[in-house]
């Protein structure tokens, strides 16, 4: 009986990363990275490419859904999102949902699901959802995205992404 006592304990200590941070967080950085959020979604609906950029750290490694596989650095991906706007030829909508956010010290990390509408020069509907996981760092007393992963999920049978993803 000692020796699963002893495992059990064992076991529990070791996972123990297994917790969420939040039970460490500090509120109001949890806040600020909220508030953080909004200001990117309203910068994300006036199309400002500079006000979006502000929140990412200038070294930012970011994982889109469009090529290149990767972007390294705000001037880097500045041109995926003029791109992005590029395509949207009225007013867009973005919203955020699903935000899930954790902090502890100077690292963050949050989860969620962005969802635009707007339409393309064509006057064709645009309407994509994808999900964001974006981690976190406090530099200078202000948090940053750091890291940026996008992604949709993949029909396997014809290789395209799902931008209308439902739960």
């Amino acid at each position: 009986m000692r020796k699963l006592a002893i495992a059990c304990a064992a076991f529990a200590m070791s996972n123990a990363w297994l917790a969420p941070l939040a039970a460490t967080a500090d509120p109001a950085d949890d806040a600020q990275i909220r508030a953080l959020e909004a200001r990117f979604g309203a910068a994300f609906n006036a199309k400002d490419v500079d006000a979006i950029l502000r929140e990412y750290s200038p070294d930012v490694f970011v994982f889109d859904v469009v090529p290149p596989r990767q972007y390294v650095g705000t001037e880097a991906y500045r041109k995926d999102w003029q791109g992005l706007f590029a395509a949207f030829a009225g007013p867009v909508k973005f919203d955020i949902s699903d935000l899930a956010v954790s902090s502890d010290g100077s690292i963050g990390y949050s989860h969620s699901i962005q969802h635009v509408r707007s339409s393309d020069p064509q006057g064709h509907d645009i309407d994509m959802t994808v999900r964001v996981t974006d981690v976190y760092r406090k530099q200078g007393g202000q948090w940053r995205i750091v890291q940026e992963h996008v992604s949709a999920p993949i029909d396997l049978a014809t290789g395209k992404g799902d931008l209308t993803s439902k739960p």
